[in-house]
């Protein structure tokens, strides 16, 4: 058992640290990967479009809310026993997601991959305070950050890819079971090979704070998507009114719990810290970026009438650009300093506001001019992969070192509430312009208005962000240090 501080010998830590990074790659991966399948899940399983929303958005919203306790379980129980209890999971949530009959039990699915992704992928970012000497900890933080670029990359193609085969007749149902060998394979060499590490101090879990977080962004988010297509029955309404009392409960909860020395999943004493509402605020903007990929993939389908494999294609350039932004990231900081982060908002704001003229210029039904297509989508991966790395140094930043690993939960847990959000309002928006058409022009229609709502989130992010920049840096007392 190693503990934090202690160093194991070379050839096991990095050998834990790349099984580990199995639990950081498939939850991004499996988020990318089940895009460019919507369509043909719409056709298979009957699926409306307010499902095909909570597909994605269910997903990312557990993940958002287990994320922070996922974390602890392994502080508590040791990280490697915690990631393959995950992964098992995991693995047995996309068997239900690929065996699904329904499109509901595909969102049940969804849901429960989304709870044990949560519990596994934050193993690997914490093992790297576990098992690194300080020497090699930047090449591992570098590695870590790298995967989500690389999941960008290979999920939407690979997603195409898996479909266009239609193993064994499998179809879309394939993206989902592919998870079962990679499953297999790292229990079988991992097991053995893995170093068990946990922390020296663990926070207790917080089950009553996150139960009560579920219940409302529960509240928000099914009647923004089931609302719109149900005709706004009174339930949506009444759910919508709900969720202040049930984030003001929340808020109490976490608030006593704190008081009592307890160990809430928001600190209430960290979030007063100035400028991190601030920063916080930049993170739910941030993510509006998540429902593009469903959208995007819906009128490459089904306006342009291109394959799944030629759709995960397109998103390449997106990808390659999102590998290389956080690569060149200590690059621009040598002349650009913290502006990086809008700088990398401002050329997605660029990218889509480019891609909705693109759109716009073309004919209906035709495929938009593929070298622009393509140099849009890589402007819009590159502030993507610019922006994300620092936007967590920014918000990390305004506490103090002893808080900044439960506020880098809540930053990630964050953007993953940024991303179901997108998905149920702006994702709302594109079909509420569609209404009851499936012609390519009104397609292409509601996508360009979609396109623009999301500009418009990203350059509020922006602007924030330059705001946050020139606040003085926070001072140790309001950091709450001691």
């Amino acid at each position: 058992m190693v503990r934090e501080g202690d160093d194991p010998p070379e050839p096991r830590r990095w050998t834990t640290f790349v099984i580990l990074l199995v639990g950081a790659f498939l939850p991004p991966l499996d988020f990318f990967i089940v895009n460019v399948a919507l369509p043909s899940i719409r056709g298979d399983l009957g699926a409306s479009s307010s499902a095909e929303q909570l597909v994605i958005s269910s997903y990312a919203a557990l993940y958002a809310v287990t994320l922070t306790t996922g974390g602890r379980l392994g502080d508590l129980f040791g990280r490697g026993r915690v990631f393959f209890l995950g992964l098992i999971g995991f693995a047995a949530a996309s068997t239900l997601c690929g065996f699904a009959w329904s499109p509901w039990v595909l969102v049940a699915g969804r849901v429960l991959q989304g709870v044990t992704a949560a519990v596994m992928a934050p193993q690997a970012l914490a093992s790297v305070q576990a098992i690194f000497p300080e020497r090699e900890k930047p090449l591992a933080l570098s590695i870590y950050g790298a995967i989500f670029g690389l999941a960008a990359v290979v999920g939407q193609a690979l997603g195409g890819v898996l479909i266009s085969l239609d193993l064994m007749g499998l179809g879309w149902r394939a993206i989902f079971l592919i998870n079962l060998p990679v499953a297999m394979l790292v229990l079988l060499f991992g097991i053995p090979l893995l170093k068990e590490t946990r922390a020296r101090v663990a926070r207790r879990l917080d089950l009553g704070g996150m139960a009560l977080s579920m219940l409302t962004l529960g509240a928000l988010l099914v009647p923004l998507i089931e609302g719109r297509e149900a005709g706004w029955p009174l339930w949506s309404w009444l759910s919508l009114v709900g969720v202040p009392l049930l984030a003001w409960l929340f808020w109490r909860y976490e608030t006593r719990l704190a008081r009592a020395d307890g160990a809430p999943l928001l600190d209430p004493v960290a979030l007063r810290t100035p400028g991190l509402g601030h920063a916080l605020l930049i993170a739910l903007l941030f993510y509006s970026i998540g429902s593009f990929f469903q959208l995007f993939s819906t009128y490459l389908q089904d306006a342009l009438h291109v394959t799944a494999l030629q759709a995960g294609l397109v998103f390449l350039p997106f990808g390659a650009g999102f590998l290389l932004g956080p690569l060149s990231t200590p690059f621009l900081r040598r002349f650009c300093g913290a502006y990086v982060n809008p700088i990398g908002m401002g050329l997605e704001v660029v990218g889509f506001l480019g891609l909705a003229g693109l759109i716009a210029a073309t004919l209906t039904g035709v495929h938009p001019a593929p070298m622009p297509l393509a140099a849009l989508l890589f402007v819009i991966g590159f502030g993507q992969g610019l922006a994300l790395p620092t936007l967590m140094r920014m918000v990390t930043g305004r506490v103090a070192p002893a808080l900044s690993g439960m506020i880098a939960g809540i930053a990630s847990s964050t953007l993953q509430v940024s991303t179901a959000l997108s998905v149920a309002v702006i994702g709302g928006i594109f079909y509420e312009v569609l209404g009851a058409r499936t012609d390519p022009a009104a397609i292409t229609q509601a996508l360009i208005v979609a396109v623009l709502c999301i500009a418009f989130c990203l350059a509020g992010s922006a602007a924030l962000s330059i705001t946050l920049v020139r606040l003085p840096p926070p001072r140790d007392e309001a950091q709450g240090l001691v």
